[in-house]
């Protein structure tokens, strides 16, 4: 009797590199879910530890997560800040300073996060989620000295929230 065992493995690539390959299978009307890197949606979400569910965005509003092009292959995941006109203000939760783009730059939408290797979703149209939104992006004037003390007290002695 012969047995077969699947082993997945993971590849990382540049997102410059794989981001366009991303942007292509959500314009083709995939999901995509994306392991996030960086520092800029803490502190809720962390480097190489949670995921994102992308779909094609169809609309968008302030306070959407949403995956955009800022300058010529170069990606952010940040949360909207303001649209006037066709020009969008891109903020990360972790982020004091904002970048920009023009709406047709918003090449994804998030639907949820997938945190701490959970297997159920954090839905971004869910209470939890929009809770969260609601409280954190009130808070943008202490952001400075919340995280401040997220980074350099709350992490080396509880660990990543």
């Amino acid at each position: 009797m012969s047995k077969t065992v699947l082993t997945t493995s993971e590849i990382q690539f540049a997102n410059a590199e794989f981001l366009p390959e991303v942007v292509k299978m959500l314009n083709e009307g995939h999901t995509v879910t994306l392991r996030l890197r960086g520092y800029s949606m803490r502190p809720f979400l962390e480097n190489d530890r949670d995921k994102a569910l992308l779909v094609k965005p169809t609309t968008i509003k302030v306070g959407d997560p949403v995956l955009a092009e800022i300058t010529p292959r170069h990606f952010v995941l940040h949360r909207i800040d303001s649209i006037e006109g066709d020009n969008v203000t891109l903020r990360g939760d972790g982020n004091l300073g904002v970048e920009h783009c023009k709406k047709e730059n918003i090449v994804g939408a998030v639907i949820g996060f997938y945190r701490k290797g959970r297997k159920e979703m954090d839905a971004t149209d869910a209470w939890k989620w929009k809770t969260y939104s609601f409280i954190w992006t009130r808070l943008l004037p202490l952001r400075r000295y919340l995280l401040g003390i997220y980074r350099r007290i709350w992490i080396p002695i509880f660990g990543t929230i």
